[in-house]
């Protein structure tokens, strides 16, 4: 990968940025759904995309802002309480520990 791929007109298949999303995505899910499992509430679905944002700074890029939608379809669980365990499974996460810099916020639905 170079600069003109990254930041030009000439676009590579998927970003570091992205590759970073996805592998965040992925391990939110997995800890969402243990966090889930660990209360007693058994997922159906856990469904987690990342957005990733690169900004421009004086010093270079940096991703400075990560959301992660998550959509979950749990059965007999409260909207808050489904809140509450997203919230704790974002900050217990390995992934989101190690990109702690950038805010990492969170939005979570319930089917």
């Amino acid at each position: 990968m170079h600069f003109a791929s990254r930041f030009g007109d000439e676009k590579s298949a998927s970003s570091p940025e992205e590759l970073i999303g996805a592998a965040h995505a992925s391990y939110f899910s997995m800890a969402f759904s243990h966090a889930l499992d660990h209360e007693d509430y058994k997922p159906e679905k856990i469904h987690t995309s990342a957005e990733v944002t690169l900004t421009k700074t004086a010093d270079g890029f940096a991703i400075s802002d990560i959301l992660l939608k998550t959509k979950g379809k749990v059965k007999g669980i409260e909207y808050e309480k489904f809140q509450e365990i997203a919230n704790k499974a974002k900050d217990g996460c390995p992934v989101s520990k190690a990109l702690a810099v950038p805010s990492i916020r969170l939005e979570a639905e319930l089917e």
